[in-house]
């Protein structure tokens, strides 16, 4: 089939299965089974009006059609400069927590000489990653998952990022963590009953990853008062929440004598992320 026919049949296709990118996913997809780019792809529709689509391209659509997620059909997904390796089990990192790890790069390029900080839930290794690459900062990971774990080492290793993962669960290696100049952290935080709308996230994200208790706050309240005991004075802490919770965390913190605290707005303007000083 030419491929321009097949752009427009699968479109149709992604769209009437809810997808509302629909038209970039199959530009995506179709350049997935070429093999080549996105942009490479566009080109050679404009140059090429004879260019063929094989049966893998329909394999891929229909698959993305039952809403098994686009990054786990590809095996990757960006995070600013970086192109991570994802699939079951781990979380897929999403565009707005790029600005939430961008207060973290801006304070650790403000420190002088290789400061030091901790990602704590790190999934993929995005934030941990994206931190080592873009400032001169020591980064160490925790992760409390294996499956996750795993796609988070195999990204670090790849990118030849300075961070040192560590796969356990935070509040249990306390006592052996030295001091960071700045801890970050992407927690659980829907409540329980709160099941997210799109299937990709309800269905295929680690429910790990997506959960935080019965008012989506129970490991906030345990980051708010466990991550004084590994953050120096004058250190940086820096949360991703969902809407709406920016003014619950902000009294927690300040209840827990943390300074500066500050709330932050998405791109979209909504406020999902607290920043707080030590």
């Amino acid at each position: 089939m030419l491929a321009s026919l097949a752009l427009q049949e699968a479109e149709a296709a992604l769209a009437s299965a809810g997808i509302v990118s629909a038209k970039a996913e199959s530009e995506i997809l179709l350049s997935h089974a070429l093999g080549i780019s996105r942009g490479e792809l566009l080109a050679r529709l404009i140059t090429e009006a004879n260019l063929e689509v094989g049966q893998q391209f329909s394999e891929l659509v229909e698959l993305r059609c039952t809403r098994l997620p686009l990054q786990h059909i590809l095996g990757t997904a960006p995070f600013r400069s970086l192109e991570l390796k994802v699939g079951p089990g781990v979380f897929i990192p999403r565009p707005e927590t790029e600005q939430v790890a961008q207060i973290a790069i801006d304070f650790l390029n403000f420190l002088p000489g290789q400061p030091t900080a901790l990602d704590i839930g790190t999934g993929s290794g995005a934030i941990a990653i994206a931190l080592a690459t873009e400032t001169n900062a020591s980064v160490t990971a925790i992760e409390i998952s294996d499956k996750a774990a795993g796609f988070a080492s195999a990204n670090i290793a790849s990118s030849n990022a300075d961070v040192t993962l560590i796969v356990a669960d935070f509040l249990e290696t306390l006592g052996s963590l030295p001091e960071f100049d700045l801890v970050i952290s992407n927690p659980p935080y829907i409540p329980n009953g709160l099941l997210p709308i799109d299937p990709e996230v309800r269905d295929h994200d680690p429910a790990l990853a997506l959960y935080g208790g019965e008012d989506g706050l129970d490991v906030i309240r345990d980051l708010a008062s466990g991550v004084k005991l590994v953050l120096r004075d004058g250190g940086l802490f820096v949360l991703e929440h969902a809407d709406g919770q920016s003014d619950a965390i902000r009294e927690l913190l300040l209840e827990q004598d943390w300074r500066s605290v500050q709330v932050h707005p998405d791109p979209t303007g909504r406020l999902r992320a607290v920043s707080a000083i030590r």
